[in-house]
């Protein structure tokens, strides 16, 4: 995966046709994640799009996460977000101001309100996921 600063720089130069399409290929990027792992339990609430997240901690004691989307910008979102988390220490993760990592990308003004809508819950529910294994 492109790092987040080297994602900014290119989305920085971009009109919004293209911001667009960069969200889509970057979800297209995502790890798949399988069927099964899709049920409520790992269904972000509050979103517009259905989206899961289901954690994994690494033997390292790093967590990953799977994700996935219904929907082609709200995937490129939740593989914006997991740039900021994906495969670090949970102490790490709740370190991260994932809020201001994305500010760059300015999506509450780029993109709709019913697809910005669910990003603070699954930033909150990653959040959650660190501090259960944190301590």
């Amino acid at each position: 995966m492109t790092s987040l600063a080297d994602l900014q720089d290119e989305y920085e130069f971009l009109d919004a046709d293209d911001r667009y399409r960069l969200l889509i290929d970057l979800g297209r990027g995502l790890e798949p994640m399988p069927d099964p792992l899709k049920t409520d339990a790992t269904l972000v609430r509050g979103c517009s799009a259905s989206v899961w997240v289901y954690p994994t901690r690494r033997d390292d004691g790093t967590l990953h996460f799977l994700a996935d989307s219904n929907a082609a910008i709200t995937k490129g979102i939740i593989a914006l977000v997991l740039l900021t988390v994906q495969d670090r220490a949970p102490a790490d993760i709740l370190a991260t101001d994932v809020d201001a990592a994305l500010a760059p990308f300015d999506l509450k003004n780029q993109l709709s309100s019913n697809r910005t809508q669910g990003i603070p819950n699954m930033i909150a529910l990653i959040r959650d996921t660190a501090a259960r294994y944190a301590n």
